[in-house]
């Protein structure tokens, strides 16, 4: 049955602790929301030394449940203070903390402030606070003076529309928009309270991060225990194998300002790493009454034989002996420490041996990769924000997002957030097909950048399933097969990420967008073109490579020559007819095909009479460049009747991939 709560104020809500200013606004915000309970907090050491403010809970009534998709109550804080403190934002906390059981709203907060100017503070604060709750500032006197019966929408919509809650770029660091992965937090979290390790891995920007903020929040909540090493940091990553034990001890000394007595680091030899880290770790545990700790290895690739930027791990037996010390100190304490690996590529684990050696984690740390949004997730998470900002979607279109960039949240995210753009201020507004579309377009041909943020790990680090992916993107499915057989693991690795998936035989990609960009990126690679095919991307090339070599020319030679040298060497490659007709022209003139005849075969004539100006762009080798050139010149637009051999068109290809790649290095 529909909620129909009405606007009021119920009967306990203790009206005489409040002044006479506020209990007017309480009365007048009754008019618009039902207020169920009030209260006071106190900030500072005790309630005698502390600051008070009063606050109430506040239950949307249906305008404000239809407009800004709010169902929990709301907490309102007053602020009888004439400046304005950041410190009220601690406010809110605190009356979260007291209500829990209630469920409040994490998104929205509302601020009665006697600051005139608190509107613009408030906006000021949070400027910088990507994560923060959306906070509708309001001065008493303000609200009080208003006769309009919007007044208070209205500031709801200023405050909830003209917000992007879509468009984060880090990790989230707080529960407010962690959507979708709660299940996956837990589990984690009840692994390590049954002293079981854990492995997690994805692709970048898939949400490790903010899970292993998640697991951190989880643990602080049951008082629990946790450190986060960053294996990116080159503060770990550049110390030796015994040392990083040392660090890991540091690290949680630090975070909990612990003022135990440790060894140094320069005592952790390789004979007595383990022994000492066994002790110290112990006397950890025992200062904390047994607590254990969960260590989270983030971005385990630093550490990683094959693959670590530090070369002790990359190519020495550090991995080993590290893995070695830890899983036996593991093995040896019982309840003390468990470890969560995170990484994009479990490699770690699968390697059965190292330079000859036992993986000593082989096998043996339970993992999965981080799931891609279901359709429910994505509807979850763009119909929660959406409609906070005023954004309508069209129930398709749920399935459209899900399906084009196959549940992958920072991708989904970044579209919706040029839907915002693309709305205007005039909200509510549906979202519709069409306008998903214009999104879509936008994205594709803008914010490619994200899409290769996704996968440019695998394209640094796991070359092989990178070409994978470049293969079944351009239709190359034997050479997708060929590396495939190389090692299962590629495409275990692939359907894992959520990248691809296997239907019978075949295999497709699961995130449509990327399919797309790699196919854009790599289009002059793909196989089996037909004729038209052919001669069409020989035409698209030239017309791309003609206007910037013409410019590379005119540029460089006017550097080297100066201007009327320059000059004098090009009319010199025109034939008699045209040096005659375009001699006046000024120097620019002559590389503008509007206003003089400049053929492709005069560029490779200008920069073989002048190789050694020109040599060094052009990888000191005049006889390739000219065979290059020559052959370009060959299959012109004009030449579309000649019939145009395969492995002609192949070689083609090199010759423009040779010159495009110079011409766009030294550009």
């Amino acid at each position: 049955m529909e909620d129909q709560t009405r606007p009021g104020i119920h009967p306990q809500v203790r009206l005489h602790l409040f002044p006479a200013d506020e209990q007017k606004i309480i009365k007048k915000l009754g008019e618009e929301w039902y207020i169920t309970r009030d209260g006071e907090v106190f900030l500072g050491p005790s309630e005698a030394k502390g600051v008070k403010y009063r606050y109430l809970l506040l239950k949307p009534t249906f305008d404000y449940r239809e407009l800004f998709n709010l169902d929990r109550e709301l907490i309102a804080i007053f602020s009888p203070y004439d400046k304005f403190e950041p410190r009220t934002f601690d406010v809110i906390d605190k009356v979260y903390q007291k209500y829990q059981s209630l469920r409040l709203d994490r998104i929205c907060s509302v601020i009665f402030s006697k600051d005139d100017n608190v509107g613009a503070k408030v906006t000021d604060i949070l400027r910088s606070q990507e994560e923060s709750q959306i906070i509708v500032p309001i001065a008493y006197n303000d609200y009080l003076l208003s006769a309009d019966g919007y007044y208070l929408k209205n500031k709801f919509k200023a405050y909830f529309y003209n917000r992007d809650l879509f468009a984060f770029e880090g990790p989230l660091k707080k529960d407010i928009y962690f959507f979708g992965r709660t299940d996956l937090v837990h589990k984690i979290v009840n692994r390590h309270f049954s002293n079981e390790n854990s492995g997690l891995f994805g692709l970048r920007k898939s949400g490790k991060t903010s899970v292993i903020f998640g697991v951190e929040r989880a643990l602080e909540e049951k008082n629990a225990r946790s450190v986060i090493i960053d294996c990116h940091d080159t503060s770990f990553h550049q110390r030796r194998w015994n040392k990083a034990l040392w660090y890991i001890l540091y690290q949680i000394q630090n975070k909990y300002n612990l003022k135990l007595k440790f060894r140094p680091e320069s005592e952790y030899s390789e004979e007595n790493a383990s022994i000492f880290f066994e002790e110290e770790i112990s006397k950890i545990h025992r200062h904390w009454g047994n607590k254990n700790i969960l260590l989270i290895f983030d971005e385990i690739e630093n550490m990683t034989f094959g693959v670590s930027p530090s070369h002790h791990w990359e190519s020495s037996l550090d991995f080993l002996l590290f893995w070695q010390a830890l899983r036996s100190v593991y093995q040896r304490l019982t309840n003390v420490m468990s470890y969560l690996i995170v990484g994009t590529n479990p490699l770690c684990v699968e390697m059965a041996s190292i330079k000859g050696k036992a993986n000593p984690i082989f096998m043996s740390i339970p993992f999965e990769y981080i799931q891609p949004f279901s359709v429910n997730q994505t509807t979850e998470m763009v119909n929660k924000l959406g409609t906070i900002m005023g954004l309508v979607f069209d129930d398709l279109v749920y399935s459209r997002l899900a399906e084009d960039y196959g549940g992958h949240p920072y991708l989904i995210r970044h579209v919706c957030s040029i839907v915002h753009k693309l709305s205007g201020q005039d909200r509510p507004v549906e979202v519709s097909r069409k306008l998903y579309e214009r999104a879509k377009e936008v994205f594709d041909k803008e914010y490619s950048g994200y899409l290769e943020m996704v996968i440019d790990v695998l394209r640094e680090s796991f070359k092989d399933e990178y070409d994978m992916l470049k293969y079944l993107a351009i239709g190359d499915i034997a050479t997708f097969h060929e590396l495939a057989s190389l090692s299962e693991l590629f495409t275990n690795h692939l359907i894992g990420y959520g990248l691809i998936e296997k239907k019978g035989p075949d295999f497709d990609f699961r995130i449509d967008a990327i399919r797309q960009y790699l196919l854009k990126k790599n289009k002059y690679q793909q196989t089996d073109l037909t004729t038209t095919e052919m001669w069409a991307e020989i035409s698209e090339r030239r017309n791309i490579l003609e206007p910037s070599l013409r410019k590379l020319i005119k540029n460089h030679l006017k550097a080297v020559h100066g201007e009327a040298k320059a000059k004098e060497i090009v009319i010199g490659i025109f034939d008699q007819i045209r040096a005659t007709k375009y001699g006046h022209r000024g120097y620019s003139d002559l590389f503008d095909p509007n206003k003089s005849e400049i053929y492709f075969d005069d560029l490779r004539k200008i920069i073989s009479k002048e190789w050694n100006t020109f040599m060094h762009i052009f990888d000191k080798d005049n006889d390739t460049f000219n065979s290059h050139m020559k052959a370009i010149n060959k299959y012109r637009t004009d030449a579309h009747a000649k019939e145009l051999k395969k492995d002609e068109f192949a070689y083609l290809r090199v010759c423009f991939s040779k010159i495009e790649r110079l011409v766009a290095d030294f550009s």
